[in-house]
């Protein structure tokens, strides 16, 4: 009971704070300081999400180790990012290296 609560109250919250912000519009003035700063935003969230998954992806520890296909995929693609700096062949190569890894190397799903 008190988790659904947490996460209306969460979600109640989240509604006020955007439907605040295109209500008022124009007419909230936000420093630049704090406009360069909430630039950043989608990418912490996404960093925060995506690199518990890569670096522990059962939930019981690091798994630094090259039995660890997201770790292995993830690797290769941020290199793969690096050098052609292309979105879609990064994501391709990147699902292409976790399920070979994962199916060749590890023995199957």
């Amino acid at each position: 009971m008190s988790y659904t609560l947490m996460i209306i109250g969460m979600s109640l919250i989240t509604v006020a704070i955007k439907a605040a912000i295109f209500v008022l519009g124009e007419r909230v003035v936000l420093p630049p300081l704090l406009k360069h700063a909430l630039a950043f935003v989608p990418v912490t969230v996404l960093t925060a999400i995506i690199v518990p998954m890569i670096l522990s992806p059962h939930g019981t520890g690091l798994e630094l180790t090259w039995r660890n296909p997201q770790l292995i995929a993830a690797s290769v693609a941020i290199l793969i990012c690096a050098v052609t700096h292309r979105q879609l062949l990064t994501i391709a190569v990147g699902l292409a290296v976790f399920f070979g890894w994962q199916f060749w190397v590890l023995g199957g799903f």
